[in-house]
């Protein structure tokens, strides 16, 4: 789950000023880092082509500046040396070859939810095989994602993921995936479960996670991951006092399975109570 923290502005004219240094230096540090990984395809730049004044265009020409990587991994005193521009100037023309190197530009969720024919991954999904349980999701559970499952003990949780594992295995057409491989994974655990008892320990759980199932996602055929319980795990091997230690591996494990579903487009369903 993302955190988003609030800082509150410092007041004072020295504090103010300060920390008006500190966000130019991180809003160009953060323009370098966005355009780095474009810089081998653009090892020559057109600078007539810039949104800039000509004095600048004219200022990096003089300079024998030919490339966008030498402008944007260089530092701001370095330009400013070499062109003889002003820290403005810098920051304009910086921004405006980041601009000219970004290939695409941003998404908002208001295009994700209007272009379904460009974003079919964002639309479809996964039938529970009840009409009702669909239309509280919308259609079924999302495909890139974790949706989190919670409620007391006996209420039903773990029969609704196993419903998922038969609805995941339906053709496309009747609200499925098509993954067969599923069936046999699913008929193979009930069975060890009735003849040995399950003992699943957090390093099992992040070894599962991190190395066999990228394995079976690579495969084509498993698209759909159920985690049954989670936190039952954790509230298990940790202790009050060890709070933030849990919550770095929670994090940890949830990182990686949004990396997970991102990639193979495969829904997460966790169990929780």
């Amino acid at each position: 789950m993302p955190i988003i923290a609030n800082a509150a502005r410092p007041r004072g004219g020295f504090l103010q000023s300060k920390s008006h240094h500190r966000d130019c230096f991180a809003a160009s540090l953060l323009l370098q880092m966005v355009c780095l990984h474009f810089l081998n395809s653009h090892e020559d730049m057109d600078w007539t082509q810039l949104d800039v004044h000509p004095r600048i265009i004219s200022a990096v020409i003089k300079a024998n500046i030919k490339s966008a990587k030498d402008l944007l991994i260089f530092s701001i005193g370095d330009l400013q040396q070499v062109t003889q521009l002003s820290i403005t100037d810098i920051y304009d023309l910086q921004k405006a070859a980041s601009a000219a190197l970004q290939k695409h530009s941003a998404l908002t969720a208001l295009q994700l939810y209007t272009e379904k024919s460009r974003f079919p991954a964002q639309h479809q999904k996964l039938s529970l095989g009840c009409g009702v349980l669909n239309n509280l999701l919308r259609g079924g559970l999302p495909l890139v994602g974790i949706t989190e499952l919670a409620g007391e003990s006996s209420a039903g949780k773990t029969q609704i993921a196993l419903q998922l594992c038969l609805t995941v295995q339906y053709p496309e057409t009747y609200g499925g995936l098509g993954a067969e491989v599923v069936s046999r994974a699913l008929a193979r655990g009930l069975s060890d479960c009735g003849s040995r008892g399950l003992d699943v320990h957090r390093d099992m759980l992040t070894e599962c996670i991190t190395k066999k199932l990228p394995i079976l996602l690579l495969r084509g055929q498993v698209r759909l991951i159920i985690i049954d319980s989670i936190a039952a795990l954790f509230r298990c091997e940790f202790a009050a006092k060890d709070a933030v230690v849990k919550a770095k591996h929670i994090q940890t494990i949830g990182a990686k399975l949004h990396q997970l579903s991102r990639d193979f487009t495969t829904p997460v369903f966790c169990i929780n109570q």
